[in-house]
């Protein structure tokens, strides 16, 4: 299974992008980043749609997608890892993550999704998160594996 993050914004050269590098290059199968952004200062209903849209087009158009949405489902790390073995053997090709701007995510990213899924309840920097769901697709992959990096 192919994996595949689109992100709104930029990463610059820090601390988060060292975390998503170092998590990134434990992952058994590589993930694809794709960073779009909308710079023309559009109303926020039209700038969250075309982010919307650069998001989608960033990723393969068959591909299951994640939503990072706070507003999403809050999983355990046995029931994140459960449900990517799940997609791992149901076949599924291309598995895409998507990460919206700071307003969230336009309306065409919420229902392509098959998943919303939050980090809880706080606001985090959408950079950070990035690093935060590298690390939990390395932790699913320790998890399927019987790997002792996960202690539940």
């Amino acid at each position: 299974m192919r994996l595949w993050l689109a992100a709104v914004g930029r990463v610059k050269p820090g601390p988060e992008l060292d975390l998503f590098n170092q998590y990134s290059k434990r992952l058994a199968a590589p993930i694809t980043l794709r960073e779009v952004e909308e710079k023309r200062p559009l109303p926020l209903p039209e700038r969250m749609a075309r982010e919307a849209d650069l998001l989608l087009a960033a990723i393969p158009a068959q591909a299951v997608v994640v939503a990072l949405d706070e507003r999403g489902k809050v999983m355990g790390s046995v029931d994140f890892a459960t449900r990517l073995g799940r997609w791992r053997d149901d076949g599924i090709a291309d598995l895409a993550f998507v990460i919206g701007g700071a307003d969230g995510h336009g309306q065409v990213v919420r229902q392509r999704a098959a998943l919303l899924l939050s980090f809880g309840a706080m606001t985090w920097p959408h950079m950070l998160v990035r690093a935060m769901l590298a690390e939990q697709l390395w932790r699913a992959q320790a998890i399927a594996a019987g790997h002792p990096y996960h202690r539940a």
